[in-house]
């Protein structure tokens, strides 16, 4: 019997970096706003004839076939998917994965991968983990595989889909769906790559170390972010495509006093090429440092603001919201 699944990736429009577990204890009324697109990452799971576990990754060529015991958890190949499949059991299978956006790209296509192939294992091993259960066991055992703690919004992305606001609360981090227009917004936003990937631990790891030692510059930094949150989610909902833009200005100003390596030559470019040929504003997607940038467009300008990324070397990925999250077949 052959599982499949795949989860959406997603585009981040505020409130990120906050919702890793405590800082948004520290900023009442945190919350995250993203948008699952259509960028989707794979696992399949196919049985074997013996008991070994083969581990299977398309997009990085690599490959290993371990027994199922702690060389199958402990080993650096692919250590998120041996770690994955040693937790559910697995045995006597091969699991292969893919993804459909570019390996760095800040949209959260690792988290996406993680929830894809708990899906699978969570199938093929009968299980029966809901969704929150899923989502606790991708989030510690990234954070065991990376050796920093992780952000909570993009497995909610990646589980649901859809357009919504994750609420950062002490004992819960729910997800609110928003009513908002996918197609208006969808027809607003261009998404590239700008050819430099990221690591988004690292750059996580430090700010939320600065943090938690009283830097009072990163902490004012956080309000700021939290607050251009609730005034952008209260604009989306209105349709109020002007104050979105200037909501996505303000975040990425602010997410840039975060550190010195959040932004880079090439993205500053882009993101003045994208002015100029017409768009309201733009940021990097996820850590910064490089990945993808999403700008906010008026629908008349989409075309030439597309194109004018494209000639600074950008790599766009066209996209639609992603109205389903998990599938699992």
């Amino acid at each position: 019997m052959q599982i499949t699944a795949s989860a959406p990736t997603r585009i981040d429009l505020a409130g990120g970096t906050i919702d890793i577990w405590p800082l948004y204890l520290f900023h009442p009324g945190a919350q995250t706003l993203n948008v699952a697109i259509s960028l989707r990452a794979h696992a399949r799971i196919t049985p074997r004839s013996d008991a070994l576990v083969e581990l299977v990754s398309e997009d990085t060529h690599r490959q290993v076939t371990l027994p199922p015991d702690t060389r199958l958890r402990d080993d650096r190949t692919l250590p998120l998917l041996g770690r994955l499949a040693h937790h559910f059991g697995a045995r006597g299978l091969t699991l292969t994965t893919r993804g459909e956006s570019p390996a760095g790209a800040g949209i959260a296509g690792s988290s996406a991968l993680n929830i894809a192939v708990c899906g699978a294992l969570n199938a093929w091993s009968q299980r029966g983990l809901d969704d929150e259960a899923l989502l606790a066991v991708a989030r510690d055992i990234e954070a065991q595989v990376i050796d920093v703690p992780t952000g909570l919004q993009d497995y909610r992305p990646a589980l649901y889909g859809g357009i919504s606001a994750v609420e950062l609360r002490p004992g819960a981090t729910p997800r609110v769906a928003l009513s908002v227009d996918a197609h208006d917004l969808q027809s607003r936003l261009v998404l590239c790559y700008t050819g430099e990937p990221r690591n988004s631990g690292t750059n996580n790891w430090d700010i939320t170390k600065r943090h938690i030692d009283g830097d009072r510059d990163i902490r004012d930094c956080f309000d700021a972010i939290r607050d251009t949150a609730t005034a952008m989610r209260a604009a989306l909902e209105a349709s109020d495509w002007d104050a979105v833009a200037r909501h996505l200005a303000t975040e990425w100003a602010n997410r840039r006093r975060l550190s010195s390596g959040v932004s880079t030559p090439a993205i500053d470019r882009l993101i003045a090429d994208a002015t100029a040929a017409g768009a309201h504003a733009a940021k990097v997607c996820g850590a910064g440092g490089g990945g993808c940038l999403v700008a906010m467009v008026p629908p008349d300008r989409h075309a030439t603001v597309s194109e004018a990324l494209a000639a600074g070397g950008a790599r766009l990925l066209p996209f639609a919201i992603e109205h389903e999250g998990l599938r699992v077949g």
